[in-house]
């Protein structure tokens, strides 16, 4: 067992002064403790009022352009092989995640990716039609000026489904210059201390101007602390732990949670010939077993067109090799025993069902990681068990699909979709219109591009608000003006 590592950002708190929680990982020569700072309440609240001030003072008066660069060196370091931090992030995240070593250095490196410069300018300008409206009033199309101000003090509650999710939210409180206090998951307390370390590294200025702290799930004094210091709380998790907290925001503080969604993927028939249908089900694959089905745009279900070379139970049968090769390549993490009761819950279920009817096979070996269960006939969308386990069904029409996906409107996200370009623009209407936000390639279903408008919504524009300056307040201060007294009537 490695020694203990310490978790958080406690700008002006002594480690001495704070008390500390082990969190365990793996077990035996792979065991790992993680040391996440227990604070009390008025600790909290003192460091939420630090981190306001030193965001006012430190951060309000960067232009986006230099936040920019900030993060861009941070994120540099984080992708150089031979960076202390990138090395920590690559020995501690597969020891507490659980996930396949090389799978997490891939999915981190491709991460990561998207936030250099370039894309982030592309973020900012996705939101803001100008960017400078976060530095300075600028002005505005129907008249007078207006400016963007970020919340004074941004609280996010990471979850720990994936690693590294943190980056995003954090990323966005510092573009739009809030002071942030994020809340650790206990699954993952690892990335979020790693790269606020390294901001302050980068950018001494900011230390100060954001902290990373952790509080046990249901300690309602802790996270009250915070939230009566807070502007805008922003919260991924599952639905009932985001629901548990934005019973505790007040009206007056804006809430914005990003719970449970569900994937799906959609196979037209021009990608079932003899050469694409393999292809497309490698592709798949991928997004079936990157992080094992645990982010919100994850696949639970696939839709494949009849009328292919390649026949909708074939490519089923391609998919199961292919996760049998994944598994190969990158080994599926151990599972809680909660998680392995689902998946082997959901399996059963199928083939039960199996018995009865002809139409439907599972396929794979009943000790496998992996689980495809096919039907002939369409069938509703449902969350599969997770852990690499997805359901394929054949369709006619992927118009078909709609009416399957509809009634879950209000889980839905991601539609990962093989269609040439005129399936793709008529399908994207009705997708739409089904309650889809994102429609993308497949393979690239767990990998969003930069400035992806999160469940619909804006990343940058619901933190801030729009402060005007009316033409009419410019015409009044124009008549106040000394040169306007030496005009004489």
């Amino acid at each position: 067992m490695t020694a203990p590592w310490k978790a958080g950002h406690l700008p002006g708190l002594d480690d001495r002064d704070v008390a500390w929680h082990t969190l365990a990982f793996g077990a035996g020569a792979q065991r790992v403790e993680v040391h996440v700072p227990a604070l009390q309440p008025q600790q909290l609240t003192a460091l939420a009022v630090r981190v306001r001030a030193a965001a006012r003072r430190e951060l309000r008066t960067l232009p986006v352009s230099q936040i920019i660069r900030i993060v861009d060196a941070a994120i540099s370091r984080l992708l150089d092989p031979a960076d202390p931090y990138r090395l920590q992030a690559l020995h501690l995240l597969p020891a507490v995640s659980g996930y396949d070593a090389e799978m997490v250095r891939l999915g981190l490196d491709g991460y990561l990716q998207r936030f250099r410069a370039p894309q982030l300018h592309r973020f900012v300008a996705e939101d803001f039609a100008n960017p400078k409206v976060l530095d300075e009033f600028q002005p505005a199309v129907k008249g007078g000026a207006i400016r963007a101000f970020g919340p004074d003090l941004l609280l996010h509650s990471w979850a720990g489904n994936v690693p590294a999710l943190p980056l995003w939210s954090l990323v966005c409180g510092l573009l739009v210059k809030a002071g942030n206090v994020g809340k650790l998951p206990s699954a993952e307390p690892v990335f979020a201390t790693l790269f606020a370390r390294l901001l302050a590294e980068v950018h001494p200025p900011l230390a100060d101007g954001l902290a990373v702290v952790w509080w046990k799930g249901g300690d309602d004094a802790s996270a009250a602390a915070v939230i009566a210091q807070a502007d805008t709380v922003l919260a991924y998790g599952g639905n009932d732990a985001i629901a548990q907290l934005r019973d505790q925001v007040p009206v007056t503080t804006r809430f914005l949670g990003y719970g449970h969604k569900l994937g799906v993927g959609m196979v037209a028939r021009t990608a079932l010939d003899a050469q694409r249908a393999p292809a497309t089900a490698r592709l798949a694959a991928h997004d079936i077993a990157r992080y094992e089905q645990q982010g919100c745009y994850s696949p639970h279900h696939f839709y494949v067109q009849r009328g292919g070379k390649v026949s909708p139970r074939d490519f089923a049968h391609y998919l199961a090799a292919e996760l049998g090769n994944l598994q190969r390549r990158f080994p599926r993490r151990a599972l809680a025993l909660e998680d392995s009761a689902a998946i082997a819950g959901w399996r059963q279920s199928a083939e039960l069902q199996s018995f009865s009817d002809a139409g439907l096979e599972v396929l794979g070996a009943a000790d496998a990681v992996w689980s495809v269960v096919y039907s002939d006939r369409p069938q509703p969308l449902a969350p599969t068990g997770g852990g690499r386990s997805i359901s394929v069904s054949a369709v006619d029409a992927l118009d078909d699909v709609v009416p399957l996906i509809q009634p879950h409107a209000r889980f839905l996200q991601t539609v990962g979709l093989a269609a040439d370009p005129q399936e793709l623009h008529r399908l994207a209407d009705a997708l739409g219109q089904a309650g889809v936000t994102r429609i993308c390639a497949l393979g690239a279903m767990t990998a969003p591009e930069a400035g992806w408008h999160h469940d619909g919504r804006f990343n940058l524009l619901d933190l801030v608000r729009m402060v005007e300056i009316e033409q009419s307040a410019e015409r009044a201060a124009d008549a106040l003006a000394p040169y306007a007294q030496e005009q004489g009537p």
